[in-house]
């Protein structure tokens, strides 16, 4: 087949969150801020929380074997990591991992970080490196996080990461079918926000500093909240709205064209902005309160949500959309179902 004719499709997706539930009330309780403020203003229900003994391998190997089903996994030819940097070990290949304990033993294994962008932007990595390798034609791609370990809910400053709730998902990607197609995708990078969100406590430039970590240094923070917000609201809409129009145009399609789109978390009434703009319901997406946000798992999840109640039919152009601390939006259509 001519490489130009040659597709990426998504043959399954899996995805695996935590029995454990910390609901708006127990994050109203422990931060101090009223209820209605967590549920209207933050948007969360409840999520989910893995306990101590649950950790980021163990989610994303059960996501892993969800999307593979019957697929034998020794007939992998790369496992793919996407999800947090905050893992089972500081330094730790988990992409290697989750190959073996899934027994991938015929496959390679390496990771993708791009924080809450990575899930929807490596799927152009992948697709890009498949298509290039004729070795490479069937690939897992694999994202988890536990990084609610990592939230003060006392600390005011980390406030807009309350919602962060533990996950994973898994999608395995397939060369020469037609079945929710890959296509194209952007990106937008505004690197000044760089430094603003952090764990501050772990790394080179305090490694030296403190003999031992309190809690305070090992959580992420936020440099100066007022500042970010400032220079963040007038900019997140737009940067959007922009990824996920590029995406669709960069495919072939009018933006217009869109009939699902499956977002990170956010509070409903941003969400709906989004789909205001392009024509779209609310049954034309999915909101995430009951899931808070799992970080690059988050636009896969609402892909299988939407599948279960029917808001996805063979033919829908979808557009997947993260953003991610740094500050990276990006964006990835699909040619959702069996396609012609």
């Amino acid at each position: 087949m001519a490489k130009e004719t040659m597709t990426v499709g998504i043959e399954n997706i899996g995805i695996y969150v935590p029995p454990g539930i910390q609901d708006s009330a127990f994050i109203a309780e422990k931060s101090g801020i009223p209820l209605e403020v967590i549920e209207q203003k933050f948007g969360i229900k409840q999520k989910h929380k893995a306990g101590p003994d649950e950790h980021v391998s163990h989610m994303a190997v059960k996501a892993a074997l969800d999307a593979l089903q019957d697929f034998d996994p020794r007939d992998l030819d790369l496992v793919v990591y996407c999800g947090s940097e905050y893992k089972d070990y500081y330094l730790h290949n988990l992409a290697a991992k989750i190959q073996h304990e899934i027994g991938a033993t015929s496959s390679n294994a390496f990771e993708i970080h791009s924080l809450c962008s990575a899930g929807v932007w490596s799927l152009k990595v992948v697709k890009s490196m498949m298509l290039q390798d004729p070795d490479l034609n069937r690939v897992l791609l694999v994202t988890s996080s536990k990084e609610a370990d990592l939230i003060d809910l006392k600390n005011q400053r980390a406030r807009f990461m309350f919602n962060f709730g533990d996950g994973a998902a898994a999608a395995l990607l397939i060369k020469g079918i037609n079945r929710n197609k890959i296509l194209e995708s952007s990106m937008i990078t505004r690197a000044e926000f760089a430094d603003d969100v952090a764990v501050y406590g772990v790394g080179s430039r305090n490694y030296y500093r403190y003999p031992t970590l309190n809690y305070d240094l090992r959580n992420l923070d936020v440099q100066d909240p007022l500042s970010m917000k400032e220079r963040l609201d007038p900019i997140t809409l737009d940067n959007f709205i922009t990824v996920i129009e590029q995406a669709a145009q960069k495919s072939g399609y009018d933006p217009q064209d869109i009939d699902f789109i499956a977002p990170i978390f956010m509070k409903r009434s941003i969400l709906l902005k989004i789909l205001s703009h392009f024509n779209l319901t609310e049954d034309q997406s999915y909101i995430l309160d009951h899931y808070g946000h799992c970080q690059s798992a988050d636009a896969y999840i609402a892909l299988v949500e939407g599948s279960k109640l029917g808001r996805l039919k063979d033919g829908d152009l979808v557009v997947m959309f993260g953003a991610g601390t740094g500050y990276t939006w990006a964006a990835t259509a699909l040619l959702w179902g069996e396609c012609r």
